[in-house]
């Protein structure tokens, strides 16, 4: 699989998504994800910025609207769709499609914010995935918390759901 032809990103996001996919398989390796699983976590992988460089008032919605078209033009997996629906903002209800795509968007080597720490934590994700998801989770959190705006209902549950809290 590749970016679908409907996809609207600059050479620099495709490099993005590309090192998310190469994230995603080198996890799906380690972890000894079976062939069907692996697949869904590289389409997720594909889709999830397919819209980011389309012209949206809100950067957010790229992800439903990627999700959408992905729809639209045949994917019927629904824990694919909701990955990419909400991975950049989490959601209680993901399959692990969906909790590995938002590891990899975050975690992916080529962000050029706490480089280090980020690719410790990518190191970990294979023997301690969920201790990782909530830190990356907690830090997704703080910083929606410093730029001030709204927490979305589906982030508040999402970080429930790791905390262990109804």
């Amino acid at each position: 699989m590749s970016l679908p032809d409907w996809a609207q990103v600059s050479a620099e996001r495709r490099v993005h998504i590309e090192r998310v996919v190469a994230l995603l398989k080198s996890w799906a390796d380690a972890m000894h994800v079976d062939a069907k699983e692996r697949e869904r976590w590289l389409r997720a992988g594909w889709l999830h910025d397919a819209l980011r460089d389309a012209p949206f008032a809100d950067w957010s919605a790229h992800g439903p609207a990627a999700a959408e078209r992905a729809a639209t033009a045949g994917e019927r997996d629904q824990g694919v769709l909701s990955a990419v629906r909400y991975h950049t903002i989490g959601c209680a209800g993901w399959e692990d499609v969906g909790r590995m795509l938002y590891l990899a968007d975050f975690l992916e080597p080529g962000r050029d914010f706490a480089s280090a720490e980020r690719a410790a934590l990518a190191r970990r994700v294979p023997a301690e995935r969920d201790a990782v998801l909530r830190e990356v989770a907690r830090r997704r959190l703080e910083w929606v918390l410093r730029s001030g705006w709204p927490l979305p209902a589906e982030t508040v549950d999402f970080w429930n759901q790791l905390a262990g809290r109804p």
